[in-house]
């Protein structure tokens, strides 16, 4: 293998190696931040959702949980991925 072989392949490895560190790994950093706050959401949690509904969670079942909106104390049912947010 001579000297330009080896470079030509090294540019495509080194490629890929930024595209990783740049685009890749940030990302399963995020999703693992995600779904560690959906799995410790709880009762009493103010909550926005994907869609950009605000509530309050009054209950949780497995994958399911009930979220309270509004002046009026309406239910509303989601799924936990559909959690954007946990409001401080």
């Amino acid at each position: 293998m001579n000297n330009s072989s080896a470079i030509q392949l090294l540019f495509p490895l080194l490629f890929i190696g930024i595209l990783y560190f740049l685009m890749i790994r940030p990302q399963q950093k995020k999703n693992k931040a995600i779904q560690k706050m959906r799995e410790n959401l709880k009762v009493g949690d103010k909550v926005v959702t994907i869609g950009g509904i605000n509530g309050t969670i009054v209950k949780i079942n497995d994958e399911l949980l009930t979220i309270e909106i509004g002046a009026d104390k309406l239910k509303l049912q989601l799924s936990k991925w559909a959690i954007g947010t946990v409001e401080e």
